[in-house]
Parts: structure tokens; sequence; C-alpha cells
């Protein structure tokens, strides 16, 4: 049966990183939101151009298109095959209903959620040294805030649905990938 992951954690929190680490081991198709909008966007589809008109007014693209492009990729035959690993979606407790909905009426689930915990004063320090000219200590912090605003919910979702496994995220990338493993391999 395939796995269906979820990588959660805030911004700095080495999801991207462990998820190059489990494509690696494991079939699941990495799939980022980014990556997803992005293809949208430059293949001018219709769901491309409804969330231009958001984007470029300087708005939060809505739930149902961002659903309906996360839903468009999940149907695509290598994530059938090989399951999906999600990076940033959802990023609320309505788009985790409308998940769990869609595979539901797919006749699958999400396996396990794996929520990278690190520390706040790591994670500043991690965002400062990407070197990134919008890391500011200011921007870095509101950043936090409003991911935090974000994550919890999902934590709480994610825990109550039994599917949440909580990963020490702030020590060494091995360290990290080694419970990462531990999760994985008991699915």
């Amino acid at each position: 049966m395939t796995k269906n992951l979820i990588l959660l954690g805030l911004p700095g929190a080495g999801k991207g990183t462990q998820a190059d680490f489990i494509v690696k081991d494991y079939p699941n198709v990495h799939i980022s939101t980014g990556d997803i909008f992005r293809a949208n966007l430059t293949d001018n589809t219709e769901l491309g151009q409804k969330a231009r008109t958001y984007m470029d007014a300087g708005n939060l693209v809505p739930d149902e298109v961002t659903n309906a492009m996360v839903a468009e990729r999940l149907s695509q035959a290598d994530v059938k095959t090989a399951g999906f690993m999600l990076d940033g979606y959802p990023r609320n407790e309505a788009q985790a209903e409308f998940l769990d909905s869609y595979l539901k009426e797919n006749g699958s689930s999400v396996s396990a959620t794996l929520y990278f915990e690190v520390s706040d004063s790591l994670l500043r320090e991690r965002l400062l040294g990407r070197g990134r000219e919008d890391d500011t200590p200011e921007v870095i912090d509101n950043r936090l805030v409003v991911n935090k605003a974000a994550n919890l919910p999902l934590v709480d979702y994610y825990q109550k649905a039994g599917v949440l496994h909580t990963i020490n995220g702030g020590r060494e990338l091995t360290e990290v990938y080694r419970d990462v493993k531990k999760v994985l391999d008991t699915l």
C-alpha cells in the first residue's frame, strides 16, 4: 500500500532537506505547493489564471483554487502508484479537511504527518544563515508568528486524527532522518 505523507514545520525546520532524504529511500512523490503554483502559472492553466488574478492584486489565493490545484496533482498516475509527500499543504484546517475528504473519496488517506519541531532561536539562526535579502530579524520573527498561527491548529488536527509524529528537528540532519525512517518503516 502506498504511503501518503504530510510534512509540517515552521520555516527553517528542515522539511525540504528531509524530503530530499525521503525520496532517495522511499517511492513517494514530493509535492511542493510552490511547485504546483509555478507549474500552473507557467502553463497558463485555467487554475493558474485564477490564481494569478489574486496574486497580481496582492491577495492570498483562496482555498478553493489551491485545493483544486492539489487535487489535480494528486490525481496523476505517479502519485497513485507511489504515494505522495506534501510540503506546504495543507496550510489551514479547512484545507486539511478538504484533503481528507478528497482522499477518502479516492479510497486513500494520510498515512503519517511528520511535524519537525525546532526551537525559535535555532529557526532564527538557520533562517538568518540562509543569507537571503528578505531574511531580516524582523521579517523572520513575523514569519514565525504567522506560521505558528497556521501550523499549531494543523498539529492538533493531525494529532486528533492519530497520524501525527513529532520529530525533534533541532539535531544533526542524519539524526533527524533516522527518526523519520523509524516512523516510515512502521507504516
